[in-house]
């Protein structure tokens, strides 16, 4: 399965250590622009400068899950475009599940996740709660198939109905989305995913 994925059979989760460009997961990425790794406060990532950095991988692991949890961890960084796309699973404009940040004027970010599935839409835009760039965060998303809720370090920040239906196929990008617009600016070093809806006690990363 490759060198940089752990599979946790007991909670039905995959995770994959970011610290590789050749194969992550056991899935090899198609680099678009200069993507590096880089060693980011003694926790080494895979860092995206926001000016065309990107990884592409043929494979969707949300595939087939009726609910999941997707945690990762990010640093998002300053000077980046004021709407981002680090993290796109499932088609570029159908059925997908997205993770977002948006910058302000002052320098600060919030969160802002996406779920489309059928004629089902969930946007949840944090713009109630501003966090600092240049810093590691645990974000995570679940659905649960009824509802979508996203949180920043293990605190819930918002949730919505979504009609969920496990998607059939699709693809992944890190670091901006799958149609390659609104890049990233920051690094990751984490993603796991968990073919249930968490609760911030079961989540893996923090």
């Amino acid at each position: 399965m490759g060198e940089h994925l752990q599979v946790v059979n007991k909670d039905k989760s995959m995770y994959w250590s970011l610290q590789s460009l050749d194969s992550i997961g056991g899935m090899v990425p198609v680099l678009k622009g200069s993507p590096e790794v880089a060693d980011l406060e003694n926790t080494k990532a895979i860092q995206f400068s926001g000016l065309g950095d990107g990884l592409f991988f043929q494979e969707n692991p949300l595939k087939g899950l009726k609910e999941f949890t997707v945690e990762l961890r990010f640093r998002p960084e300053k000077g980046g475009l004021p709407e981002q796309r680090f993290l796109h699973f499932g088609y570029p404009t159908r059925d997908r599940v997205l993770f977002e940040t948006r910058l302000t004027e002052s320098g600060d970010w919030f969160l802002d996740t996406f779920i489309a599935s059928g004629k089902s839409e969930s946007t949840l835009f944090n713009n109630g709660f501003l966090h600092s760039t240049d810093r590691w965060y645990h974000l995570a998303l679940s659905c649960d198939g009824s509802e979508h809720i996203n949180y920043v370090d293990g605190v819930e920040e918002r949730r919505g109905a979504i009609m969920f239906q496990a998607m059939k196929g699709g693809e992944m990008s890190i670091g901006v989305r799958l149609n390659q617009i609104y890049w990233f600016k920051g690094a990751l070093a984490q993603l796991s995913i968990t073919s249930k809806s968490l609760k911030p006690t079961e989540f893996l990363l923090i």
